[in-house]
């Protein structure tokens, strides 16, 4: 057993007292919220900290989640998240295997380009005529193509797939195996781990996203959750009241039980996918780090 000395001693529970205060900082808006969410209109006005709800009402969740625009978004959202994150994974492989091979011809300049697209951007205005010229305007794929390769995940996977011994292909070679069966039977079922980590960063920036909705997204049947949540928070009750979002003859609530219920809901699916994958996350970020 190791012994301390007294100086590490008093800097460990310096340490510790410093980070529990930081961390409580950190984790007391998301308990305030969640506080606020299931709190009645005369909690919620309450001048004072919000670390649990005293009097509970489940008024505000009843209100967000019988919104129809509410739904059609949560709906939308998902269906962004899960087709965006899809075709990602499965491009990413496409384009990150070949780049792996040190055979391939051209292999390099191939590569510059890939992160020359990390540096240079055409920004908005292009971004808008290319999506609206292509017939994407007011469609799930114009929020899904634009976000579906992006250079740092290619490179990430890579450079993944460089650690792999390269006997294992030559091996499926002889075997017979193409090229598809070599990247889908041994390469990614043996990448899980950086598979899994890209797949929770695109699913995260996709559920997260907004201002491209509100750029491409014309319709409210075509929106996603994250800019309905845009325009309640930023919005008063009465506007709320206007807009059918609440009901004006129901009073156990507040615009902030409202917005903080709306928060709630739209952060939840996240919540809950992500300690399925949280195992991979740091090995997927240290085996696929940039290197060459």
């Amino acid at each position: 057993m190791v012994s301390r000395t007294r100086g590490e001693k008093v800097f460990n529970v310096f340490n510790l007292t410093v980070l529990g205060l930081v961390g409580l900082m950190a984790l007391y808006p998301f308990v305030y919220t969640i506080s606020m969410s299931l709190s009645s209109a005369a909690e919620a006005m309450r001048a004072s900290l919000h670390l649990y709800p005293r009097d509970i009402s489940l008024t505000s969740y009843r209100m967000v989640l019988s919104n129809p625009e509410i739904v059609t978004g949560f709906t939308n959202s998902i269906l962004r998240t899960v087709l965006g994150t899809a075709l990602t994974l499965f491009f990413t492989c496409l384009t990150a295997y070949p780049l792996a091979r040190r055979e391939m011809p051209h292999r390099s300049p191939l590569l510059f380009l890939v992160l020359f697209t990390m540096l240079f951007s055409g920004g908005i205005v292009p971004n808008y005529l290319l999506v609206k010229n292509l017939g994407l305007i007011d469609s799930i794929w114009a929020l899904v193509l634009p976000q579906m390769l992006t250079a740092f995940n290619i490179i990430v996977v890579k450079n993944f797939f460089q650690a792999i011994p390269e006997s294992l292909a030559e091996s499926a070679k002889i075997d017979g195996a193409s090229e598809f069966n070599i990247l889908f039977r041994i390469y990614v079922p043996l990448s899980k781990p950086v598979l899994a980590t890209i797949g929770l960063w695109t699913a995260v920036a996709h559920w997260n996203h907004w201002f491209d909705a509100m750029l491409y997204i014309a319709s409210d049947e075509n929106q996603v959750l994250q800019t309905f949540l845009q325009r309640i928070v930023i919005e008063n009750s009465i506007e709320l009241i206007e807009q059918g979002l609440v009901d004006p003859n129901i009073t156990e609530f507040t615009p902030e039980t409202i917005k903080a219920a709306t928060v709630v809901v739209t952060i939840l699916p996240m919540l809950l996918v992500y300690p399925f994958v949280q195992k991979y996350f740091v090995r997927g970020i240290m085996l696929g780090s940039v290197k060459e």
